[in-house]
């Protein structure tokens, strides 16, 4: 799937995404500072920043932060959630073509949206618009699949209503294919437990955040939420379940 039809995915789903995504852990950017001489004073081009999630991670931090984003809809989320700290800026670009000068960032973040770049090109811009000694960070929340029944019994859900979630759900990298993009750059990567505890319409709005899961009007979205709702009566403990992550970084540089 090329990245400009990708920017649109999500334009149906903003509100959904942004009360309903979870955040990342704070022992990432702990990490980023300790392990990796990271500073609040650093500033960081967020690219795919979408409604700003992890931008604020990094605005919490300390950290002046320019968002990218090419979804209108998305960044004017971003916006109205951010544009109360001084040190945001949101700007119209993509992962290929951020728009910004040569070696401007200090520190290059990509969260979720890193699966919908094109590898190649993006490589050759984050190179571009850091500085020599920059570093770019590359991560994600992976829901997982196993351990739970709620968890397992969702996945299934996924399986038997989403529209392409086989197709999106193999787009995320492991390890093997991050080294190789960093190459000699590669310098290191981290995992974190990560959890949300959710309600029903939590859930449902967390499903009804993902782009593979039928909207109404689909002939599969109602039996989805009917089974939705089998399952999280079925798990459900003091009326919430637990939806668990790994949450992964990969940190390198190109200079």
């Amino acid at each position: 799937m090329s990245e400009l039809k990708s920017t649109e995915r999500f334009s149906d789903r903003v509100e959904d995404y942004v009360r309903y995504r979870p955040d990342y852990p704070p022992a990432l950017l702990d990490w980023l500072h300790r392990a990796h001489g990271v500073t609040p004073s650093w500033s960081v081009v967020d690219v795919g920043a979408g409604t700003g999630i992890s931008s604020k991670m990094f605005l919490d931090g300390g950290h002046r932060v320019t968002a990218v984003e090419p979804n209108a809809a998305m960044r004017g989320a971003a916006q109205r959630w951010l544009g109360h700290y001084t040190g945001f800026h949101a700007i119209d670009g993509t992962a290929t073509d951020t728009g910004l000068p040569d070696a401007h960032a200090d520190l290059v973040s990509v969260a979720q949206a890193f699966h919908w770049f094109e590898p190649a090109a993006t490589r050759a811009e984050f190179r571009r618009i850091l500085r020599p000694d920059g570093l770019a960070a590359i991560y994600w929340n992976s829901r997982r699949l196993y351990g739970t029944p709620f968890l397992e019994g969702y996945e299934k859900l996924l399986l038997e209503y989403g529209t392409d979630y086989t197709s999106v759900a193999e787009r995320y990298a492991d390890e093997d294919f991050m080294r190789d993009w960093f190459g000699e750059g590669y310098r290191g990567t981290a995992h974190f437990d990560h959890e949300q505890q959710l309600d029903f319409d939590q859930v449902r709005g967390r499903l009804m955040s993902s782009s593979y899961a039928p909207k109404p009007g689909h002939t599969n979205h109602e039996p989805m939420i009917a089974a939705l709702r089998d399952l999280f009566d079925a798990c459900a403990q003091e009326g919430r379940v637990g939806f668990d992550y790994d949450t992964r970084v990969y940190v390198g540089r190109f200079g």
